[in-house]
């Protein structure tokens, strides 16, 4: 009997568990755009695009190679709603009985699948570094987690810049050498571009017909949509960028969304480009001399360490982890995070960025538009929502862990060791945005003041209760302490007065 291989837009990989098991002469891969995943959060429209583009590309690799493929496009009046109503069709069509299928990367379709009214066989998603069960037995006895002892792990595991028994260099880590602010007047290489071919031509027609009102920007489209090209942005990436990468990866520029970052994220997430491939490929360049420790440890920790870690816990922890709220934030999401319609000039760029390309770097997600929602008590379920549309590399499972316990810390701490807040200092220090800000970084409090200044110690007061007993917000806290009376008053009046600005919509 024929059976059915599901490929879903985020498993787009040739030797895919589901592809491996199945029988190419014999049984029908299926493929669809189905609305229920295009809608369930208002994807920006690049996503949206690659997404279809990339799946289009896919299933026509698989028809060279042999496969037989049932593949429905989103416009198709036949397309089923879902993903189970599309299989449902499709065992009808050709007769199937069982369906084959990779894990699905997020909750939300693992119940889908499960609640199908039919046969399907789920295999364990291999193309993880991290063995099934593997993160559950790590975690088994921690009451916490911590990212640096499972990524030396992993390193042990693997032999990733390991030297015997011991990490290359003599350190696990380099972050310490990795947070030095760029300059404008650097040669900032820049990702491949890629021209959009026919296939990705109908796609962004189809996009511009069907999600008009999505955010963010559709054209100029420039991301690879198959794994040939997406190698060669990898390519370009070692040879260009890596070298730079480690020193640089925190530093944000005016006018330079990229600097030095790979931006193959995008890819990784959907499956065209192998994780371990990637690592293997920047440990390389450091044993050959191309690029120094600091840069290959720093990327290939954003893989094989936060990238396996984020997927761990949000298996762990189960679908209403994206719920979770321990620092109970109620306030809505300001309108100017699909806008950029705000004064803050880190904000605008963060912000302004995201809606062009579908993409910012990791600081500008995590201390920028990130800590200002975790300083201004945003409801972290709305900030995961806010991620999971805006970016093209933005799948629950990796997003949701890094917003909900890494950015708004609503875990309590299960993922990280503490919140990240910050005030303007560490904005003016990375970064050249203050410069031209309306706002001014070196003003505290009062008239004049940069929103993050007295929004950082107002969330620290508001939330010392909870946070009080962390170690290490131990001397932010004596430093608040050590403030007179009065300066402390009109710190919580100015965050009063940003945040009453907020509720009320008016520009900040």
């Amino acid at each position: 009997m024929v059976r059915l291989v599901l490929v879903l837009g985020d498993q787009l990989t040739g030797d895919l568990s589901a592809l491996k098991a199945a029988d190419k002469s014999r049984d029908v891969v299926v493929m669809a755009e189905v609305r229920d995943e295009a809608s369930y959060v208002r994807h920006h429209k690049k996503k949206i695009a690659f997404t279809f583009s990339a799946m289009r590309h896919f299933a026509e690799t698989l028809r060279k190679a042999g496969w037989t493929v049932a593949y429905s496009a989103y416009d198709d009046p036949d397309t089923g709603r879902s993903i189970c109503s599309e299989l449902l069709r499709r065992a009808e069509e050709f007769g199937a009985g069982d369906v084959l299928s990779t894990e699905c990367g997020e909750h939300r379709l693992r119940a889908a699948l499960s609640d199908c009214p039919l046969k399907v066989e789920v295999l364990p998603d291999t193309r993880l570094i991290t063995p099934p069960g593997a993160f559950a037995d790590w975690a088994s006895g921690r009451k916490q987690f911590r990212m640096e002892y499972f990524y030396r792990e992993m390193r042990r595991r693997t032999g990733l810049l390991m030297e015997g028994d011991a990490p290359a260099g003599g350190k696990w880590n380099y972050d310490h050498d990795n947070r030095k602010p760029a300059k404008p007047d650097l040669l900032m290489p820049r990702p491949m571009r890629h021209d959009p071919d026919a296939i990705t031509e109908a796609v962004l027609d189809l996009v511009a017909r069907e999600f008009p009102d999505n955010p963010g920007q559709l054209r100029p489209f420039w991301f690879a949509t198959d794994t040939a090209a997406a190698k060669r942005a990898a390519k370009k990436f070692f040879a260009e960028a890596l070298p730079d990468f480690g020193t640089y990866q925190d530093a944000m520029l005016e006018g330079e969304p990229f600097l030095y970052h790979s931006v193959l994220s995008v890819y990784l997430n959907a499956g065209l480009l192998d994780p371990m491939e990637l690592c293997r490929q920047a440990e390389a360049a450091w044993r050959e001399g191309h690029v120094p420790l600091n840069a290959a440890e720093g990327y290939i920790r954003q893989i094989l360490g936060w990238r396996e870690y984020v997927r761990g816990i949000y298996d762990l922890e189960g679908p209403d982890y994206t719920r979770q709220n321990g620092l109970g934030a109620t306030r809505d999401l300001p309108g100017f995070y699909y806008t950029g319609d705000t004064d803050m000039a880190c904000m605008k760029a963060a912000i302004d960025q995201t809606m062009e390309h579908a993409y910012a770097h990791h600081i500008q997600r995590l201390m920028i538009t990130g800590t200002f929602a975790l300083l201004a008590g945003i409801d972290p379920h709305q900030v995961h929502e806010w991620y999971l549309e805006v970016y093209a590399d933005a799948y629950e499972w990796v997003e949701a862990p890094n917003v909900i316990g890494m950015s708004q810390f609503a875990d309590g701490g299960r993922l990280a060791s503490k919140p990240y807040a910050a005030s303007g200092a560490y904005i003016n220090r990375m970064s050249d945005h203050c410069a031209g800000c309306a706002y001014k970084v070196s003003v505290k409090r009062g008239q004049g003041a940069c929103p993050f200044n007295p929004l950082y110690w107002d969330f620290l007061d508001r939330n010392r209760a909870k946070l009080d007993a962390n170690p290490r917000l131990a001397q932010m806290y004596r430093t608040w302490d050590r403030m007179d009376a009065g300066a402390q008053a009109e710190t919580r009046g100015s965050a009063a007065a940003v945040l009453a600005r907020l509720e009320a919509g008016e520009r900040v």
